[in-house]
């Protein structure tokens, strides 16, 4: 692991064409830098759900990887439908698929409360007819810290103060 802030950005477009590559690439990516695989795996599956939204509901976006000592965090923004109602939205099982999402086996209406479940902290915004950003952050346990780190602010990878 590093002691390095990184940053990682990658666009997504809208279709099922590359669905699931970012994903990949970015748990490829944290297995490079020798993650615990219980924080690659989490971070794989709040990516992959960002990144079916992505495709399933936008024209296009992107996800951003930052991982810095203590968490990482990542972020998908997008150019979509938005959200009409979040609360809605977060519920188990509710769902505003196509038929056709539905037919590629998606839309169980799973995505955004898994992305709150593998997150330790979760955000989102989102305007109808503008697009959703969605923040989430997963810490890193303390036995996987650098030693010796650069420890630039005292905020919660989120924005806001511990």
């Amino acid at each position: 692991m590093t002691s390095l802030e990184i940053i990682r950005s990658f666009p997504v477009e809208g279709g099922f064409e590359n669905a699931g590559r970012v994903s990949s690439q970015v748990k490829a990516f944290l297995a490079t830098l020798d993650f615990p695989k219980d924080i690659i795996r989490r971070a794989a599956i709040v990516t992959l759900e960002a990144e079916m939204n992505i495709c399933s509901y936008a024209h296009r976006g992107h996800i951003t990887i930052r991982i810095l000592p203590h968490f990482i965090t990542i972020e998908a923004v997008d150019e979509g439908q938005g959200i009409h109602d979040i609360e809605l939205a977060m519920k188990e099982g509710y769902s505003t698929a196509t038929d056709l999402i539905r037919s590629l086996g998606f839309g169980a209406g799973l995505g955004l409360s898994n992305m709150k479940k593998f997150s330790d902290t979760f955000r989102i915004i989102s305007k109808v007819g503008k697009g959703t950003h969605v923040k989430m952050l997963i810490h890193i346990p303390k036995e996987f810290h650098p030693r010796k780190t650069r420890h630039a602010s005292a905020k919660d990878g989120m924005g806001e103060e511990n």
